[in-house]
Formats: C-alpha cells, structure tokens, sequence
C-alpha cells in the first residue's frame, strides 16, 4: 500500500504503477501499442532515475549543492513538464494583445472516438482543421464581426476520468482587423471589437464546425487516408461509412463558450493550467494497492463535485496510454493574427490601433482603463540556502549517478 505522505513530493506517481505493473501491462496490451506509446512508458519509468545519470545544482554564492537524477523530458510526462511550461509561457506573453479573450471549446461526438484511437494523426490534425477554419470563418462574416482574429488551440484527449474524449481548447482575441468576408484584410485596416461579454454565435460555430468536419471525414476516406482495425473493419466499405456518418450530420455537436477572460493577465494565468498539461498529475493519484489504482476527479455531470475512482493498474495505463500524441504531433497552434508569418508586424500592426482605440475610449469615459500587458517574467531558479541566483547545473562524472541519493525535487 502507498498512502500520500509529505508535502514537496506525491507519494505515489504515474512512474510506480508503470514501474510495478508495466510488465503486465505490455504482456496484454503490447501486440497493440504503439512505438510512441512504448517509448512513453519507458521514459516515464526511468525519469529521474539512477538510469538516466544525474546532475549536480550547485550556487556559485554559497557553495551550496544538490544532487538529482536527470528528468525524462517526455511531453506526456507529469513531472517534466514545469520548465516548459514557464519558457513556453514567458515566449507567449510577447503575442498578447491589450483586448479581452475568449475560450471557446470544439468536443468530437463520442460516436468518433474509436476512430480517432485508430487515426490520431488524421482525425486530431482534422479537429484543428475544421474548428480553426470555423472561428476564422464566422469572425470574418460581417454580420457578426467582420474581422481576422487571433486564435491560440490546443487539443486535450481526455477526460477527468481517463476515457478517451478529445476536445480542443481554443483562446481567441476578443476583436480583430477588419476583412472581407474571405478572411482578407483591409488594405488599411481597422481594428474591430466583440461587443463587450460577447464573442461569437455558439449555434452557428457548432454547426459549421460539424460541416467542416464530416467534410474533411469523407474526404479522408476517399483518399484512402483511414485505416479500420479490428472492430472498425466493418466501417471500410464506401456505402456503410456514408451510412455510419449520416446520423452525426443531424445531431447537435458540443461547442461551448466559456466565460470571457479580462486582460492578458488572466489568459496567462489559463494557459499556465492548459497548454503543458498532461492526461493525470501525479497529486491526483491517492493509492495503490493489490494492483488497484485509486485516484481523484471532478464529476462535471455532478456539478464538479469530486469523486474517488478505482481502476486496475493495467486499466490505468491502458486508458493513460490512450492519450499518448504520435510523435512529432503538435498539440499547440496559432492561426489568424497569432499565425507564425508576418506574426510580428501583424501584431505590432495591431497595437497600434489599439492605441488610437483605447485613447479614444479614454475620451468618452475617462474612468475606462485599457487592459495591462504586463506579465510577470518567468521564476528565476534561486539557491534554497542563501536566495543566490546563480544556480548552474554541473553533470556528475561516468558512474557517480549509480550512488546518488534519490532526489525529485
């Protein structure tokens, strides 16, 4: 039995069900992992292990050292992913715009799960497709703003219990440059806000999102860019996929939009939680014993109360392994105004007239602020004995890892 003890470390992590019931694991699930889901696993086990050496923190103030094991660096990793997560954070907030943001989320039916288990690739890179294509494409409508927005996605597979339910959370600027309804901006463009509290129509982004979707579905299959394994065999023939997709073109698919965020500030501080987050953390697992993984979650159909589940170890990790990305997949994109060309003079572009907007906000009411940019630099590493900042890593030579004393920290 391992019970949750101490403050700085979880005693019981996503790497001691895997260390303890990976073999097993692999036994029975194996024949159907794939070769990014095995490699997951193996660097889970051994990050921060003697197995993958380790390093010395030392202060150049005080003397002061530290003796760890190296991290993993998988992206699917728990405990790898707060370095990241600050460096991503500190480079994002140069793309923040003075405007209010929206969070508006695309959810697939449940009835395209099994698919999307069997192409990731396709039916993932399909979502962001057609949801980044559908916020562009109402944005630009001029009956409901007539401007190209700024939008920041990021896909999410699960849910607090583990099962497979992929969703895509996707931060838009609350306004945009004026265009025409092709998405073209304006040779002299202006900068166009959402009314205040209010982005876009969920109905017709719900709609239009499952268009474009089934779309990019159909068009997948005819190129023969689907595979149906299994249970999914009996799907491969034109006619019955036509019939299978005919009744997710009359029913309601989920798009919501959360309430709206203030400045730059608070998307900071969502994107901190969102973007570098993995399918479990460790402080949500409780215990482990007779092969039983018990761990938290919030119930949203029970209005978020949190609840206590139990799985067997190796259903833990078959349904962890679900959420393993293909390698080289990138879960976090840009599009509209954050859009990776021309980025920087397309932003610079668009504080300038928000300058001019805000100024002469400021005339009619004098009491309006413009929302802060500031944001807060990432943390510097300090020594933990004297507060010095100058904290370096130094490798430990060939054999001194095999004798550290384990550190996690």
């Amino acid at each position: 039995m391992i019970l949750r003890v101490g403050l700085d470390r979880p005693a019981l992590e996503v790497a001691d069900v895997i260390r303890q019931h990976g073999e097993a694991f692999r036994a029975k699930y194996g024949g159907v992992l794939s070769a990014t889901q095995k490699q997951a696993l193996r660097d889970l086990a051994r990050c921060r292990t003697a197995a993958l050496g380790g390093h010395v923190e030392r202060c150049l103030d005080c003397g002061h050292e530290r003796i760890a094991y190296n991290s993993c660096r998988n992206r699917h990793c728990p405990k790898c992913q707060a370095l990241c997560r600050a460096r991503w954070l500190e480079r994002e907030a140069n793309l923040l715009l003075p405007v209010e943001y929206f969070h508006v989320v695309f959810t697939l039916p449940a009835e395209l799960s099994d698919l999307a288990l069997a192409n990731p690739q396709r039916l993932y890179g399909a979502l962001f497709a057609a949801a980044s294509a559908t916020l562009r494409e109402v944005a630009a409508n001029p009956k409901h703003l007539g401007a190209q927005i700024g939008v920041l996605a990021v896909l999410h597979t699960w849910g607090q219990n583990l099962h497979h339910h992929p969703h895509l959370h996707c931060v838009c600027t609350g306004g945009g440059l004026s265009c025409n309804a092709c998405g073209v901006v304006d040779e002299s463009p202006r900068w166009r806000s959402c009314r205040p509290g209010f982005f876009l129509p969920v109905r017709v982004l719900s709609r239009l999102f499952r268009g474009k979707y089934l779309a990019l579905l159909q068009r997948m299959f005819a190129d023969g860019e689907l595979v149906f394994p299994g249970p999914l065999v009996a799907l491969a023939g034109a006619h019955i996929f036509a019939a299978w997709l005919t009744p997710l073109y009359a029913k309601d698919w989920v798009v919501y939009a959360k309430r709206p965020f203030g400045g730059p500030q608070q998307v900071l501080k969502y994107l901190a939680r969102y973007t570098h987050r993995v399918a479990i953390s460790n402080s949500r697992l409780l215990d482990m014993e007779d092969g039983i993984v018990t761990f938290r979650y919030k119930d949203y159909r029970a209005e978020h109360h949190h609840k206590t589940m139990y799985l067997s170890a190796e259903e833990f990790l078959r349904r962890f392994v679900q959420h393993v990305l293909p390698k080289g997949f990138t879960k976090m994109r840009h599009y509209g105004l954050l859009a990776n060309r021309d980025r920087e003079a397309r932003l610079d572009g668009c504080r300038r007239l928000l300058l001019v907007v805000n100024a002469a906000q400021a005339l009619i009411d004098p009491n309006a602020s413009a929302p802060s940019s500031a944001v807060k630099p990432a943390a510097v590493p300090c020594c933990p004995k004297c507060g010095g900042q100058r904290w370096v890593c130094l490798e430990l030579p060939e054999g001194g890892a095999a004798s550290m004393a384990a550190d996690s920290s």
